[in-house]
């Protein structure tokens, strides 16, 4: 599992991140998703640590925390929905119905 990391600077990264998030145990990864058009920082993260009980002592003192000027957002990551590929099972719009 990994934590959910909001309302982030723009100016942060993975090193700021980090240094943070290993007061609290032992970080594995760090992912900073980017803006695919303009390249920025997408004001959002996720860290997955080394157990659920140092992502939980994390989430517990960073969620509220003011940090390089942001009030900090930190929970649970939920698990990515695919909301890619094709229209099939789709009943809303243009499939709800059939036309002739």
């Amino acid at each position: 599992m990994s934590v959910y990391v909001g309302n982030l600077s723009y100016d942060v990264t993975e090193d700021n991140l980090n240094a943070v998030f290993a007061e609290y145990g032992s970080v594995k990864r760090v992912q900073l998703p980017v803006d695919r058009e303009t390249g920025r920082l997408r004001g959002f993260g996720f860290v997955e640590m080394s157990s659920d009980a140092e992502e939980e002592a994390a989430i517990e003192a960073l969620d509220g925390a003011e940090w390089m000027g942001r009030d900090l957002k930190v929970n649970k990551a939920k698990p990515r929905e695919n909301n890619r590929g094709s229209f099939a099972g789709n009943r809303g719009g243009y499939g709800g119905r059939n036309r002739y």
